[in-house]
């Protein structure tokens, strides 16, 4: 299959692209990695007149070690990420997820930031910089503004970013002392998309209960999403596979009725699979945070 005819841009700067996405409003898209947009297209799933490829953007790359934290450039690979020592250090759970996605073809292409834009419910890296409590830039020919990722994903193939924003970078806080990470997922064997993954971030007291807790979801639904419940009941508790196995079984609960159905999995296997993943993630960050 191939994709309906299409003008290629090619900006300099970001602002150069943010005023194309202005001037062809709701006509074009960007392109980074290629590998969620090219396969819609191919599809006709998507059949945008503009394609603008922010690639040779100068400063869109790169992963920086700032003062409290990384920031990672939203054109950064996720090869780039599953290799960096220093992601391997302070982020281990990101560069674990990195090191899942696909193949090595889409891990040298694939970008970190066209996955959170793109916002596929089935992404891994979704859930990781959700759980790890990230904060996104985007900038237009205007100004930048910060976004929580809390407060990214909208709905399927959604994001709160504005029609004219560019998504720079992505900047994650250190991890505290005595935090433990895992991100764990049931794959797709063809394509190795998550059927459902789970992030789990834990950091222990001095006492060894649980201070405090992120655990994030995708695949299961429309979109990624925190597990509070799962959380509130992992805070506070000195974490027995009693507790765990509870907090777990509410892994599901933020999405309700709206788990995916289709040829992948069920919705009632899709709920499952919440749970049996949480419980791995869960557990397996407390064992590191130890």
């Amino acid at each position: 299959m191939v994709t309906s005819e299409f003008e290629y841009l090619a900006p300099s700067t970001v602002a150069e692209a943010s005023r194309l996405l202005a001037k062809y409003r709701g006509e074009a898209k960007l392109l980074a990695g290629g590998h969620s947009l090219i396969p819609l297209m191919k599809l006709r799933l998507a059949e945008p007149k503009y394609l603008i490829d922010v690639t040779g953007i100068k400063g869109l790359s790169g992963i920086k070690d700032e003062r409290g934290g990384l920031a990672i450039g939203a054109a950064t690979t996720y090869a780039e990420i599953e290799s960096s020592a220093v992601v391997r250090r302070r982020l281990p759970m990101l560069a674990e997820a990195a090191s899942q996605v696909a193949d090595l073809q889409v891990r040298n292409r694939g970008t970190i930031g066209g996955s959170l834009a793109h916002a596929d419910p089935a992404g891994d890296l979704p859930a990781v910089v959700l759980a790890l409590g990230a904060e996104l830039e985007a900038s237009t020919s205007r100004g930048t503004r910060r976004i929580s990722v809390d407060r990214l994903n909208v709905d399927l193939l959604t994001t709160s970013l504005r029609a004219t924003e560019v998504l720079t970078t992505v900047r994650f806080p250190n991890l505290k002392p005595r935090t433990g990470t895992s991100y764990k997922k049931f794959e797709n064997k063809a394509s190795h998309y998550a059927v459902v993954g789970v992030a789990a971030v834990v950091t222990l007291g001095a006492d060894g209960t649980c201070e405090s807790a992120r655990v994030a979801v995708s695949g299961a639904g429309p979109k990624p999403v925190r597990a509070k419940r799962t959380e509130r009941i992992l805070i506070g508790k000195a974490l027995s596979a009693s507790v765990i196995r509870r907090a777990a079984s509410r892994a599901g609960a933020e999405i309700g009725d709206a788990f995916n159905d289709d040829i992948h999995a069920s919705a009632a296997y899709r709920a499952h699979l919440t749970t049996v993943m949480a419980e791995r993630a869960i557990s397996e960050a407390v064992s590191r945070a130890k």
